[in-house]
């Protein structure tokens, strides 16, 4: 390593674990509660991201961080003159820097937010292919610096294995090899089994084993002995010698195998400093092995850099099998800045000007320093297309129909239009759309049935194409959901991105979706068909509790349509709110039981139509508001048909009902909450949707999702729902197996508007 690469190495080391310091031994903490940081996880770091970004990153190259190197990003930043010295006493402090990188919320340029774990280290798989989506493909890499144990989550292997990530050769993952997780040395981890794996999924894989000395060690007398004592040593093994002091090392190291008198000899030649460093000397802190690895990098497929380091690399606490959260004292932190050159009297101090360290900082921020990018405005959309649906139709059907018409009526929107699903367009009613714009690809590919007559859905791949299939892995599809919705303010160019998969499965991919939402990404996501309408598809494909998930979802507007012209009113609205520093994502839930559309009565005369829209994007509208009305029946989607037949019934027993159809809850609720004060919200909603009755509330899903409207009146309620597991049967049966039928609606209503 050279002198002034050594001499950042250290300050950033100092940097990083001053910052967490800070924060737990020098800040005022009058509440007690811990705070926390990670000191040797950004110790075992430090050297793979100054060499990352003091010899190797353009402006154009991406990196996640692993979400517990978050200090050592901060202490680079600052070196570079991103960071205001005033932020370092402020990890995990209001308005300070954040617990892990955050894109939005930290003060210093993070390129993703990590911290989920798994979902940062594959946000630059899908960060990629988004880039590659707006056209700046081959600009720039896409660097994941990522924890070893963080290869335990699924979530990145069914990154890895999707075949279109095989092509994405400007990913480059670094492997922090520190054999180490929260609780232990990891005992059976295997670098082998974990190359085998990214080999098999078509990576190129390169392992940094050892640094210089230890190669230059491995060429000597014994030194062949020596490597292969530590090949086969386990895991806990060599950690403990990374404990030892230099005669423990010389007792303990040779082991007792065949090879160990060799090794005895050679470590006898070494003197206890040499000897020390020597176990220590791991591939993942040797500036010249990174160097090397990084040169190796083959740009047609992605690539994996195993790096084998030490965890706490540097600190006192190195090599500690407890050291993950483990925490210098103040003699520890003493004792390092005498080791590291610094002054811990003035601990934020960065390197002078004109020496050789300051002079690379100001070289590596010139080269670092991102062109400004003028942001293309998001597309204007049309709020009503104007066509009144008829006849029998679905709301997932007509998604489909929405997009068709966009094509014609808003080309320019249209353009900015990308679907992804995972294997399931055909069964979303996304065939005519795919059909229309094709099958985006890195390059174009034959279409082998494009002359099958039979051959209903025309697979056309090319660069061009708007639809996007993974495969069934409903995690990838929101992680690129999330990319594709955060274009916009990385690279200027707004995209207005719907991801569509089966409703059940939305709670599987809400965490990393929600995730994208905390970062930045801006996308609408569609669950269909939904329910236990999907009566004989069974419980395992009935979903229950996604529509108050939507709900509680931040910066996301939830939507549960009942008719056609509602889906399309309300995708129009999620739409325009897409590409935009003001905008935010939205959830629609559809379903495939056929409606009479006439039911809607939807309004001939424009302005009354108009204010039907209003009403339906502001979260409901009245479907009927009967003079001296004693009960109203609030219903939400599939079930508005036994809503007013449970009216009709109810009219003819001499109890005029109101019927509201509800679709958001999510903007009701903060309509309720805005009227206490609570929010800021338009609340003339809830005054035009519910009149001053009892009220039933009935959605095929949670009762509790609108349990909340009898807080509009403060009037009794009841709430109709699914709270049971499904079964497989038809409509009537499984509707009446759970009480949202009209049966139990009227049940319902005539208790309530009893005397």
């Amino acid at each position: 390593m050279s002198d002034v690469m050594r001499s950042i190495d250290d300050r950033v080391l100092w940097l990083a674990t001053s910052i967490v310091h800070d924060a737990n031994r020098v800040r005022p903490n009058p509440t007690g509660l811990k705070v926390g940081g990670h000191q040797a996880s950004s110790a075992s770091m430090v050297s793979i991201m100054t060499s990352l970004w003091f010899g190797q990153l353009t402006a154009e190259d991406r990196v996640s961080v692993k979400p517990h190197a978050s200090p050592v990003l901060h202490a680079i930043n600052y070196l570079l003159g991103e960071l205001d010295e005033r932020y370092l006493t402020t990890l995990r402090s209001f308005g300070g820097l954040q617990s892990y990188p955050s894109r939005i919320k930290d003060p210093d340029p993070v390129d993703y937010s990590t911290g989920s774990v798994g979902i940062g280290a594959t946000a630059p798989i899908w960060g990629a292919m988004a880039r590659r989506f707006v056209g700046t493909a081959g600009i720039g890499r896409q660097y994941s610096l990522v924890g070893d144990a963080e290869l335990d989550e699924g979530a990145v292997w069914e990154a890895i294995l999707d075949p279109a990530v095989a092509e994405l050769g400007e990913v480059v993952w670094i492997v922090d090899l520190n054999r180490q997780s929260l609780d232990r040395v990891v005992p059976n981890i295997s670098a082998g089994r974990l190359e085998g794996m990214f080999a098999a999924a078509g990576w190129q894989v390169i392992t940094l084993k050892y640094g210089r000395l230890l190669e230059d060690l491995f060429t000597r007398l014994g030194g062949m002995q020596l490597r292969e004592r530590i090949d086969r040593m386990t895991n806990p093994e060599y950690q403990r010698l990374l404990r030892c002091a230099p005669e423990e090392l010389r007792d303990r190291l040779p082991g007792d195998g065949p090879g160990a008198p060799a090794v005895a000899a050679l470590v006898r030649e070494l003197d206890d400093a040499t000897l020390l460093a020597a176990v220590r000397d791991l591939g993942g802190h040797d500036h010249r092995a990174l160097a090397h690895a990084y040169a190796e990098i083959d740009d047609s497929r992605p690539t994996v850099i195993f790096a084998y380091t030490v965890k706490g690399y540097g600190l006192p606490t190195q090599g500690h099998p407890q050291n993950h959260s483990s925490l210098l004292t103040a003699e520890q932190m003493t004792e390092l800045a005498a080791t590291l050159g610094t002054d811990p009297a003035e601990p934020w101090r960065r390197f002078d000007p004109e020496s050789a360290a300051g002079r690379l900082c100001a070289d590596t921020a010139d080269r670092l320093r991102r062109p400004g990018r003028a942001a293309r405005p998001a597309p204007e959309l049309p709020a009503d297309i104007g066509r009144t649906p008829t006849g029998t139709s679905t709301t997932q059907a007509a998604l489909g129909r929405t997009l068709m018409d966009l094509t014609r009526t808003a080309p320019e929107a249209a353009r900015r239009v990308v679907t992804v699903t995972p294997d399931v367009a055909s069964s979303t009613n996304l065939g005519g759309w795919v059909n229309k714009v094709g099958v985006w690809s890195p390059r174009e590919r034959e279409n082998w049935f494009a002359d099958d007559a039979e051959t209903i859905l025309h697979w056309r791949e090319k660069p061009t194409g708007q639809h996007i299939e993974l495969g069934i892995a409903e995690v990838n599809l929101v992680g690129l959901l999330g990319e594709l919705g955060a274009t916009w303010s990385r690279w200027g160019e707004p995209l207005l991105p719907i991801g569509v998969m089966y409703d059940p499965f939305v709670q599987r991919a809400l965490e990393p979706w929600s995730f994208g939402i905390y970062a930045g990404g801006q996308s609408i996501l569609v669950g269909t068909p939904s329910g236990v309408t999907l009566a004989p598809e069974g419980g395992a494909h009935q979903s229950i509790t996604t529509p108050s998930l939507g709900i509680e979802q931040p910066g996301c507007v939830t939507y549960e349509p009942a008719f056609a012209i509602d889906t399309e009113w309300t995708l129009l609205e999620s739409l325009a709110h897409l590409g935009r520093p003001d905008g935010h994502s939205a959830y629609l839930r559809l379903s495939t039981r056929p409606i009479d559309q006439s039911l809607a009565a939807v309004p001939e005369d424009p302005a009354a139509r108009e204010r039907r829209r209003r009403q339906v994007v502001a979260g409901g509208y009245p479907l009927r508001r009967p003079a001296g009305a004693r009960v109203t029946i609030a219903a939400m989607g599939a079930l508005v048909p036994e809503a007013l037949a449970a009216a009709d019934r109810l009219e003819a027993q001499g109890v005029p009902a109101a019927v509201a159809c509800v679709t958001s809850p999510g903007l009701l609720y903060r309509a309720v909450r805005a009227r206490q004060g609570q929010d800021e919200a338009p609340t003339w909603i809830l005054d035009q949707l519910l009149p001053d009755t009892p009220l039933v509330t009935v959605l095929d899903g949670h009762p509790h999702t609108l349990a909340f409207l009898a807080s509009v009146h403060h009037r009794p309620s009841a709430n109709l729902g699914v709270t049971r597991f499904g079964q497989s049967g038809d409509l009537a049966d499984v509707y009446a197996h759970h009480g949202i039928d009209t049966d139990t609606i009227v049940r319902t209503a005539l208790d309530l508007a009893a005397p």
